[in-house]
């Protein structure tokens, strides 16, 4: 395999991304572990595992031999990586102590529909998502990247149900129009 400098580009680009995007999390969790959770949805534990998978499917170093990536396969994951690192710095800042990796509430737990939350109910899975299908873009192969995205899609799916229904028990009347008008975790996609 040949690797020419956009590659390299490509790579040490996304690499810094993941730095990056890894990087707004650090805030939020230490905020975060003081808060005590009055509810959790286990069956969002499922959705994690997928969506692991997918980023494992991504990762993976399975290629047929003499495996390249095009030119515009590089270029697309070097526009995609950087506005998935500004969304989920921009989500994490406005939801701030209310973020878990579990689908949980605390007891204080508040509404959050400003910020990158007035266009998407879920940036920081859109995030997830931008960041897969950048490292997707620059070094894996099309089946296993095929393979992640599925996988990526179903664990998100049953991570953002769990998730929309304790907000619903929650804050029904609040959250059902929110619901109705805001995408769950693409733009312009409800």
């Amino acid at each position: 395999m040949k690797v020419t400098p956009l590659q390299i580009a490509a790579w040490v680009e996304l690499a810094i991304c993941w730095i990056a995007w890894s990087m707004a999390f650090v805030k939020p969790r230490k905020r975060a572990q003081g808060q005590k959770r009055s509810v959790r949805a286990s069956s969002s534990r499922w959705g994690v595992l997928l969506v692991m998978c997918g980023y494992g499917c991504v990762w993976a170093f399975v290629m047929p031999k003499d495996f390249e990536k095009s030119t515009a396969s590089l270029i697309a994951s070097m526009l995609v990586a950087p506005p998935s690192v500004a969304l989920v710095w921009m989500a994490t800042r406005h939801l701030d102590k209310q973020w878990r990796v579990e689908a949980a509430l605390s007891e204080d737990h508040k509404l959050i529909t400003s910020g990158p939350y007035r266009w998407i109910r879920n940036p920081i899975y859109a995030s997830m998502l931008g960041m897969l299908l950048a490292t997707g873009c620059s070094k894996t192969w099309w089946p296993l990247l095929v393979a992640g995205v599925i996988l990526f899609i179903v664990g998100t799916e049953i991570r953002v149900r769990a998730e929309e229904q304790l907000l619903s028990d929650r804050f029904g009347d609040e959250f059902e129009p929110y619901k109705a008008t805001t995408p769950a975790s693409l733009p312009f996609v409800r």
